[in-house]
């Protein structure tokens, strides 16, 4: 079984290996699947090209030439005089574009080493070559394709000596062949570069719908957006901008239905902490004032929850700024607060709900510790890493994502706290992932709990 377990595991491996290369965006994938069948069919093209017609074509013109050699050795043999070489060679010359000449006393030169590089591309036409000279020549020869670009040297021994011919190259070969080679790599980078045009004009239009998919997400103004490209990105983006327009009238209704709320809550407690205020003090009225405020802080939080700022615009805003701002709240409490952030650092955000997110962070960690760290900067992904660290108990690994349940309270591992409702927490993922960002709960360096904002760029 494990032979067979080893071949099974092979091809899913190389599977996997063979993903992992290719492209992962879609601009690159499609491009792919245009231009890989283009390539392949031009290679196979120029292939069936050089195996079938050019080296027809050359062998050809290398069995001409071999003919016309062997036509000028065998007259020479016959008549080997100066007066019969000369009319000869003049023959020779006029009529098939050969110079001869006669080297008495020399021997046949040894064929040159071509470099490893190069051999491999020469090896069609010698052998050609040789092919068509080993059938009409008897005699020893040698040749050289590549000392002359524009001749052949071929020698030839004959009695006496050797007879070296000088032939044009075109009459050796099919020298032509390299401008179908080019035509088909201008052809292959004029139908890409189309490609890339056509893809890239598709893929942006996707890109925008996206783009503004995340925008919305942050609360960001998309009202520039507008549907392009093809039919179905088309649709997609006209599908967006209703769903958007749907979830900004819900989120309108829903902030008008809030604000009658928490205005129809706050009368009836703002004339009870008015009565409570003119009747006669008592540790009666003390107790119902303190029932009072742990309402009000209640339904703020409540409200604040439910409304989730969401309607806040997005500003640029000085990190700095904003956490002194919120750690003068723990600072009131008695808790020690030490705020570490560039002072130039900054990051759009919805000013309000960070805020917001920050204050019930940094709260949290004053209630239940007595240092609190806060530090910020830039991350190396890009955005921004907001991090609140405690010397309080902190909480169980297992328990950290209880932690952000709405109304959840963790008292096996940190003191409840009496005034509010579970929801701190909670409220700051809410903004963290409004803002397109989350929160991740671990241990402080400071043995309490570290909770880390983390906001894109």
């Amino acid at each position: 079984m494990a032979p067979q377990a080893g071949k099974t595991r092979r091809p899913r491996v190389i599977g996997r290996w063979l993903k992992r290369q290719l492209p992962k965006t879609l601009f690159g994938r499609s491009l792919l699947i245009i231009v890989l069948p283009v390539a392949i069919m031009q290679v196979a093209v120029t292939y069936v090209f050089f195996d079938a017609h050019w080296q027809t074509v050359t062998s050809r013109l290398s069995e001409g030439l071999a003919g016309d050699i062997a036509w000028a050795v065998e007259s020479y043999k016959d008549d080997p005089t100066p007066a019969a070489f000369a009319k000869l060679s003049k023959r020779a010359e006029d009529s098939m574009s050969l110079s001869i000449a006669l080297q008495p006393g020399r021997k046949l030169p040894a064929r040159r080493e071509e470099p490893v590089l190069i051999e491999p591309f020469l090896a069609p036409i010698d052998q050609s070559l040789q092919r068509a000279l080993s059938e009409r020549l008897d005699q020893p020869f040698s040749f050289d394709t590549t000392r002359y670009p524009a001749y052949v040297d071929i020698y030839v021994a004959v009695p006496g000596g050797v007879l070296r011919v000088l032939a044009p190259r075109d009459r050796a070969f099919a020298t032509r062949g390299h401008i179908f080679v080019l035509w088909m790599t201008v052809a292959t980078i004029l139908l890409t570069g189309i490609a890339i045009l056509f893809i890239r004009n598709q893929v942006r239009a996707i890109e925008r719908l996206a783009n503004a998919a995340e925008a919305f997400g942050r609360g960001a103004d998309v009202e520039a957006f507008k549907p392009q490209g093809a039919r179905e990105v088309r649709r997609a983006a006209s599908a967006f901008l209703a769903m958007r327009a749907r979830i900004q009238r819900h989120i309108d209704q829903r902030t008008t239905l809030l604000a009658s709320v928490s205005h129809d809550l706050r009368t009836p407690l703002t004339r009870l902490k008015l009565a409570l205020a003119l009747s006669e003090p008592s540790r009666r009225n003390e107790a119902m004032k303190g029932d009072l405020a742990e309402m009000e802080h209640m339904i703020d939080e409540y409200l604040a929850f439910a409304r989730g700022e969401g309607g806040e615009a997005v500003e640029t805003v000085i990190l700095h700024d904003l956490l002194a701002q919120v750690s003068e709240g723990a600072v009131r409490a008695g808790a020690q607060v030490k705020v570490t952030v560039d002072p130039d650092l900054t990051a759009d955000v919805r000013p309000n709900a960070l805020k917001r997110a920050l204050s019930n962070l940094i709260m949290n960690a004053a209630v239940h510790g007595e240092h609190v760290e806060v530090t910020a900067g830039v991350r190396a992904q890009g955005g921004v890493e907001i991090a609140v660290d405690d010397d309080g108990p902190g909480i169980p690994e297992d328990r950290y994502e209880d932690a952000f349940k709405a109304f959840g309270r963790l008292d096996e591992a940190r003191n409840q706290n009496t005034k509010g409702v579970g929801l701190g927490l909670a409220i700051a993922r809410d903004v963290a992932r409004g803002h397109g960002g989350d929160i991740t709960l671990s241990r402080s360096l400071l043995g309490g709990l570290r909770a880390v904002i983390r906001l894109p760029g």
